[in-house]
């Protein structure tokens, strides 16, 4: 049984079941091996669309959301339209215990259908608001979302982690988010742990986006998740690089402070002697006003050197304080990173031993999905085992032709935003990079021709024949039209097509005019 369509059928077990919730201090051991058993397969719409949004437009959502946070990170705030997207940056100085947090809410108008996309309104968000380089927000933003989709609806587990000015922003129904897209719009609370909200490489709370479940779930997957957690590894040593300068820095000062506060001791040792003599000679001497007047002074530099002692002491022990944080999430870090290196390490020897390593040479073919559809995959060039599955599940056609670097096919489905076209598909993800501009026949054929691609495209008067070439450009449209089903027929005379009538007819190559019996007969080169 497949991993897809194993998860498939957990789903459906699980909704079909009453599951009772998680303590709020404790997990239970037997759900986090259920959970953990499955990798988080986000459903996605994978065909064309009617309106694209550009990259730009996209990562603009989070980086209008995250500039607005950037203004006072410190404090609590919201940016953005309740409707599609919008952020709670939840903060709460005044508790010590919990973490604080934004929370990304997915609007009923929203139109985010794919992970990929979603990512990219994070990844910019966590660069606007707090810095993060785009490869590092990146990173972050793979593990924040499958975080999210570990946990979604466990309220609990959120009430045992998180401040009251958090969870009081989530539901049980909607906490973290869904796998399946079509139940993200008004159905999503994406929750960011923030380990420090003033900004910089430590402020997203690396450790709980990747705790055990996450992990084993994105161990799971084909290719066990190497890659992006090898580059969270990397985040991680870097924050503990930070955090052991800055345990050094505050040693430093928590030194100096130590100093400074032993000479304030020192001090009221002193003036509390002093105090003493001055109140025994007021005492031996009742009548001497001098002398009263003097013991009151000398006892009033007591409270005052007391006062001064006792905030030196506060922000020497402040400073040791800091240092000894700063080297603990160091210290943890580091072990983090070690342990988690570790076991990549044995699971990049098992993907070498199965032969499914990401850079083995590979072929490319199609995997039918049903009588409609089908999806690209890679296969091991060695010993035929697949290596990875196109997440575009509406291939139609039965077709995949090369196209330079890129494979080119007929995808996609109608209704909504949807729409059918002929696309581009990279060999490294096996996703759409590029579409065309006009809509395809859902019964088109793809057909080759040299460096020319042939597909049946929608015109304003009905079904036309399109040629491309292999960046999707759309070079000549016949000039007659084509039923939406026909055959294409490469001959040495012309293009052999079917009209809506369902007659033959023969296409000169050269402008895709109709060859007819008043049309000069084309020169066949000999």
């Amino acid at each position: 049984m497949s991993k897809k369509l194993f998860f498939m059928i957990f789903i459906s077990m699980i909704f079909s079941l009453v599951v009772a919730p998680l303590t709020a201090l404790e997990i239970d051991e037997e759900e986090i091996r259920s959970v953990a058993a499955d990798a988080v397969e986000f459903i996605n719409y994978t065909g064309p669309h009617t309106v694209i949004d550009s990259l730009q437009q996209i990562k603009s959502i989070g980086s209008g959301l995250g500039s607005i946070v950037a203004q006072n990170p410190a404090a609590s705030t919201t940016a953005g339209n309740s409707a599609r997207y919008y952020v709670i940056h939840a903060i709460d100085p005044s508790i010590t215990s919990g973490l604080d947090a934004d929370i990304l809410f997915i609007g009923q108008n929203a139109t985010v259908d794919h992970i990929r996309n979603l990512r990219h309104i994070i990844v910019a968000y966590l660069s606007s608001a707090y810095g993060y380089s785009d490869a590092d927000a990146q990173t972050l933003a793979v593990f924040v979302t499958v975080y999210n989709a570990v946990y979604r609806g466990n309220l609990d587990m959120f009430k045992s982690k998180y401040k009251p000015v958090v969870t009081n922003n989530l539901t049980a129904e909607h906490a973290g988010l869904a796998v399946n897209y079509k139940d993200w719009p008004g159905k999503s609370q994406i929750v960011i742990p923030l380990a420090d909200p003033q900004g910089g490489l430590g402020t997203v709370d690396t450790t709980v986006i990747s705790d055990s479940q996450v992990v084993e779930s994105l161990r799971e997957e084909d290719d066990k998740g190497v890659d992006v957690r090898k580059e969270l590894v990397d985040i991680k040593e870097r924050e503990a690089d930070e955090a052991a300068e800055k345990a050094a820095v505050a040693q430093k000062e928590a030194t100096k402070e130590t100093a400074k506060q032993r000479e304030e001791e020192k001090k009221l040792d002193e003036v509390k002697k002093e105090a003493e003599e001055a109140r025994k000679t007021a005492d031996a001497n009742p009548s001497d006003k001098a002398a009263q007047k003097e013991a009151e002074k000398k006892e009033q530099e007591v409270v005052e050197q007391q006062k001064k002692t006792e905030e030196q002491t506060q922000v020497a022990q402040e400073k040791r304080q800091e240092a000894a944080k700063q080297q603990a999430i160091a210290d943890q870090k580091r072990e983090e990173a070690r342990t988690e290196r570790a076991q990549i390490a044995k699971d990049q020897q098992q993907l070498i031993e199965e032969g499914i390593q990401s850079d083995a040479p590979g072929v490319y073919g199609l995997e039918i999905i049903d009588t409609e559809f089908s999806r690209m995959v890679k296969l091991n060039k060695s010993n035929g085992v697949v290596m990875q599955e196109s997440p575009v599940t509406v291939i139609r056609g039965r077709t995949l032709l090369a196209a330079d670097e890129n494979y080119m096919a007929i995808a996609g489905t109608t209704g909504g935003n949807a729409a059918v076209k002929v696309v581009l598909l990279d060999t490294q993800y096996m996703e759409i990079i590029s579409e065309s501009t006009e809509i395809a026949s859902e019964q088109s054929v793809l057909v080759q021709d040299g460096k020319d691609y042939y597909a049946v495209i929608q015109d304003t008067n009905g079904w036309v024949l399109g040629k491309y070439n292999s960046d999707l450009k759309l070079l000549l449209k016949s000039k007659i039209n084509v039923h939406p089903a026909t055959a294409v027929i490469m001959t040495e005379a012309g293009i052999c097509i079917t009209d809506p009538n369902g007659i033959a007819r023969l296409l000169n190559k050269s402008d895709l005019s109709e060859i007819s019996k008043n049309s000069p007969a084309p020169v066949i080169a000999k």
